[in-house]
């Protein structure tokens, strides 16, 4: 149901406490045979409680009840009620006179201006009062929102990280198992495609004792194999040596594995045949363009 600003105001007065004794029986009749009504004052009723819990009850100082006191004519000595000296005596009514109902006109009127210039004032304190309230509420929210009730706290908000998938490698990468004769892998030849840079891993290659194990590049290409350094003698060995090969060179290649005198072939030229082979592969493709 829509309530007009009248009673709007009517119901913030109320809950403010700043009706007269006519008024707030007004408002209090109007509760009692308008469900609607009623719902209207306590929600207003929970609105400016807010301000209830900030503020704390204040005694008045004993000079501001004098004065009240004094407003009402209470303060000092109380004149005794002086009465007629013949109240037998009945009093005639003065009959009404011309302007004593033009007076009484213009008061009504007065009355009626005062009333609706009184209530358009008390819609103004109501909103004023709303937008102070709210405008408190917001602010403790935001910088202690600890001292509000749970109900009024703000509530915690969530924020949502995207994650993104790992980058995609940039470049191919390669290997090749070198084994003999179709057995086991002795050792593991990784090739990353944006240095050339080569990696060997000893997987179960048996030491040579005063021999050395040394890793050659054969391609029709080139005609004789060329070294690419002694391997075997550490769990692992990386060079830079492919670098300096055309990639094409590099991918197509079959990598051998020789059987050498300790440090390696002395002339760059390889002494026994191959007793580990392999070819590369590409495991991690290069990214699609």
């Amino acid at each position: 149901m829509a309530y007009s600003e009248d009673h709007i105001a009517l119901a913030a007065e109320y809950v403010l406490g700043t009706l007269d004794a006519t008024e707030r029986a007004q408002a209090e009749v109007m509760m009692a045979a308008d469900a609607d009504f009623k719902a209207l004052v306590e929600v207003l009723d929970q609105k400016f409680a807010v301000l209830n819990q900030m503020v704390g009850s204040v005694e008045p100082r004993d000079e501001i009840w004098e004065k009240i006191r004094a407003a009402f004519g209470l303060a000092g000595a109380q004149q005794p009620l002086v009465l007629p000296c013949d109240s037998s005596a009945p009093v005639a009514p003065e009959a009404p006179t011309v302007a004593a109902a033009e007076k009484s006109a213009d008061a009504s009127n007065v009355v009626a201006l005062s009333q609706e210039t009184r209530r358009w004032r008390s819609v103004a304190r109501v909103a004023s009062a709303l937008a102070a309230a709210l405008l408190v509420l917001f602010g403790i929210q935001l910088a202690q929102p600890d001292w509000l009730p749970e109900s009024l706290r703000p509530k915690p908000r969530v924020k949502i990280v995207q994650v993104q998938a790992p980058a995609a490698p940039s470049h191919a990468q390669y290997v090749a198992a070198l084994r003999k004769d179709g057995g086991g892998p002795a050792f593991i030849l990784t090739v990353d495609a944006s240095t050339w840079d080569f990696t060997v891993r000893k997987i179960d290659a048996p030491p040579e004792q005063g021999k050395s194990y040394e890793l050659w590049l054969i391609s029709d290409k080139l005609g004789a194999p060329r070294s690419l350094g002694v391997v075997g003698e550490s769990d692992f060995t990386a060079r830079p040596v492919l670098a300096s090969y055309d990639p094409g060179i590099v991918k197509d290649a079959t990598y051998a594995v020789t059987v050498e005198p300790q440090g390696g072939a002395p002339n760059g030229k390889p002494t026994s045949a191959p007793v580990y082979t392999g070819k590369l592969i590409e495991t991690v493709p290069a990214p699609s363009r």
